[in-house]
């Protein structure tokens, strides 16, 4: 009985830690080329991740409030924010307006199949993940609340610093 419980205990860990790293997806930029997702990164310098829709208005807060002070906090870390959106094919045409018309500057992926959502086993938006300078995923969390931008920031700055966060 213990070899088996060993087993199913170490299969575990094992798919844990894949989900340590952002996994290798196809998917769109807002002028329709490709992009694959294990190419995000940021020379080093950490990156948040975060996975939203246009018809999300917890997202669009999310979104609206961490770009009140995005350079601010890009220009101290040199944080890189890319935001996924699960807008699926029939409203991806909306994200870029959508986008332009609220003045974000993020870097913006369509996950229109949902392919990375899954991988990452994003369940409700926004989905917020926080990846390290090594690409590997340190934090996450989901939903959002007025001011939780704020912790985030945190994080960032500790990660920018080379400290751990919890």
């Amino acid at each position: 009985m213990k070899p088996t419980i060993l087993l199913i205990l170490s299969a575990f860990t094992f798919s844990a830690f894949s989900q340590n790293a952002i996994p290798s997806i196809d998917l769109k930029k807002l002028d329709g080329s490709q992009f694959n997702s294990a190419n995000i990164s940021n020379d080093g310098k950490p990156i948040i991740l975060n996975f939203w829709a246009t018809w999300c208005k917890p997202c669009v807060n999310e979104l609206t409030n961490i770009s009140d002070s995005y350079a601010e906090l890009q220009k101290e870390t040199g944080v890189k924010l890319v935001a996924v959106s699960i807008d699926d094919a029939r409203n991806a045409a909306r994200v870029a307006p959508f986008v332009n018309g609220k003045g974000w500057s993020y870097d913006i992926l369509l996950d229109q199949n949902g392919d990375l959502r899954r991988q990452l086993n994003v369940n409700n938006i926004p989905h917020t993940f926080l990846v390290d300078g090594k690409g590997k995923i340190v934090w996450q969390h989901n939903s959002y609340n007025e001011g939780d931008e704020d912790h985030l920031f945190e994080l960032v700055r500790k990660l920018a610093k080379g400290e751990k966060v919890d």
